[in-house]
């Protein structure tokens, strides 16, 4: 484990809806590549070396908020998968929060504009996933649940480790 690895940072959800993401992406992720949980990720690539920092910061942002709520909004084609747009406004006010704060680190993935999804099919035949748009498209039926805290991964170039987790109302 290096000091250096990257830090990923996601949205931890309630136990429900992470079930439902899970067992979609479980069902549809090619299983070779289905090497991490179901997640909607805020920031993908920050630096290692900085943990002690971004742990402080996500605490302090965790602590002056309280859980979100979303809803799934659509589903989106990604060429090779499919994703769940998540509409989460409170969310979007965590993460620029954050973004202010790590603005130095950010990668130009990082400073793209938000767009809240939950990946349930990556890496596949673009016609499979064009099947499994058309089919959870004709059946969409909105998620709604709750962002509960925010948690930090370190990236193990492929698998995720978990550095932390941070419940959001807690100091």
């Amino acid at each position: 484990m290096a000091a250096t690895d990257p830090l990923i940072v996601t949205a931890q959800f309630d136990a429900a809806s992470a079930q439902v993401f899970q067992s979609l992406r479980d069902r549809h992720f090619p299983a070779p590549r289905n090497i991490v949980p179901a997640h909607l990720t805020l920031f993908h690539h920050l630096p290692g070396e900085a943990i002690d920092e971004v742990e402080a910061d996500i605490a302090a942002v965790c602590g002056r908020n309280v859980a979100v709520a979303f809803v799934t909004a659509g589903i989106r084609f990604l060429g090779r998968g499919v994703a769940f747009e998540v509409a989460a406004p409170a969310l979007a006010e965590i993460r620029a929060d954050l973004a202010q704060h790590w603005a130095k680190w950010l990668t130009p993935q990082d400073r793209q504009a938000f767009r809240p999804h939950v990946t349930v099919q990556n890496k596949a035949d673009p016609a499979d996933a064009r099947r499994l748009r058309d089919e959870l498209s004709a059946g969409f039926e909105p998620v709604a649940g709750t962002v509960i805290g925010l948690c930090l991964w370190h990236y193990r170039n492929g698998p995720w480790q978990r550095a932390g987790a941070f419940p959001l109302g807690s100091p």
